[in-house]
């Protein structure tokens, strides 16, 4: 089953989550929070936005893998994607990321 992991990194000790599907790959890591209450918000948001289409941002890297960033109705970025080496691997994680988070768990893990 899909969850959400919560966790601590880096030297400020920020929050952090990662969406991992059934087979335990991340296919989504947010940013840093300073705190725990912030982080779990983002996973609500995560949640409540990825449903819509609208809210997947499709990009390219120079080295010409390809991502996405999945945002919230005010534009911020919420969480971004693995890179992947074709456009289909990508469109595959957008759909895994709208298949799972609004039932994935969340849980708290140590780094």
């Amino acid at each position: 089953m899909a969850k959400f992991e919560v966790y601590q990194s880096g030297k400020n000790k920020e929050f952090r989550f990662r969406l991992k599907a059934d087979n335990g790959q991340t296919i989504l890591s947010s940013e840093g929070y300073t705190s725990k209450a912030s982080c779990l918000n983002g996973i609500e948001s995560v949640k409540k936005n990825a449903g819509d289409a609208k809210r997947f941002n499709k990009t390219q890297t120079p080295t010409k893998m390809f991502r996405f960033a999945i945002t919230a109705a005010n534009s911020q970025i919420i969480g971004t994607s693995q890179n992947y080496k074709s456009e289909s691997g990508r469109d595959n994680g957008i759909e895994s990321v709208k298949k799972n988070a609004a039932k994935a768990e969340v849980k708290e893990v140590e780094k």
